[in-house]
């Protein structure tokens, strides 16, 4: 995870140096959907303070983050990742990029452990659909993507919240009598099965571009599942060593708290 560029332009952001490479190892953090924190590392020497989404329009404006005012793979539009330093690097110059493998491979664990456990998550809650949704690549009522409201991921771990309220019971979600603990021992036990199978993970990547539509595959034993995602992660099941939930219920808010253990800790 690491290389060689060049530094082919520079922005300010706040009082930080905002550089663009020719190519980049960096995952940058993705407004629209901030679940996977941006690597740490180094470009020419130097640390990188964060790593952003950027979009630079036709006619040379350079625009970051939360701020970029059009939707992603907009005509008239190139997308970018922005490393951000303290210091400037000057444009033009070839610089190392070096990014953080321990937290990458921390962040990736996290990763796929979070889509494993939303898996697992659809499944033991199947049963509690009065309506036909939509389903995942399981078969099964695609819980997750129907409630959501906002996943981070962690080094090792994910956090993952979910609405219970009139819109879910209207596509026909029933939460009455929910047992949380059965549900994480059930989520569990599936979820120990899947690591232990030891079964491949891969992106499917049509192109190396920004906007390119990624996809998360993993070939459980049930099937094979597949989840938009533009994150990183680890190759195989069994690397993520032990993978558990815990389930927690709050003002009808549903928090799925995800934690990896790799084997050898």
């Amino acid at each position: 995870m690491s290389g060689r560029s060049e530094i082919i332009g520079a922005v300010q952001a706040g009082g930080l140096h905002g550089l663009i490479v020719a190519e980049t190892p960096f995952h940058p953090l993705d407004h629209t959907w901030p679940d996977q924190p941006a690597d740490h590392g180094t470009i020419g020497g130097l640390p990188v303070v964060d790593c952003v989404s950027g979009a630079q329009s036709n006619d040379g404006e350079v625009v970051l983050g939360a701020d970029i005012p059009v939707r992603r793979g907009a005509d008239g539009w190139q997308w970018l990742v922005v490393h951000l330093t303290e210091s400037p690097l000057d444009v033009g110059a070839e610089v190392e990029l070096s990014v953080d493998a321990a937290y990458r491979a921390g962040l990736s664990a996290g990763h796929t452990a979070c889509h494993l456990a939303a898996l697992a998550l659809n499944t033991s809650l199947a049963g509690r659909w009065r309506k036909e949704v939509a389903v995942d690549g399981l078969g099964n009522p695609d819980f997750d993507q129907s409630a959501i409201t906002s996943s981070r991921i962690a080094p090792y771990g994910s956090v993952d919240v979910y609405r219970l309220g009139k819109s879910l019971r209207k596509k026909g979600f029933s939460a009455e009598g929910l047992d949380l603990d059965e549900v994480a021992h059930d989520a569990n036990v599936r979820l120990k099965a899947w690591v232990a199978a030891d079964v491949p993970v891969w992106l499917d990547v049509p192109d190396r571009g920004l906007t390119a539509r990624r996809t998360w595959h993993c070939a459980l034993p049930e099937g094979e599942a597949a989840i938009p995602c533009g994150g990183t992660h680890v190759s195989r099941t069994s690397e993520l060593g032990e993978v558990t939930v815990g389930l927690t219920l709050d003002d009808a808010a549903l928090t799925m708290r995800t934690t990896v253990r790799p084997s050898g800790t």
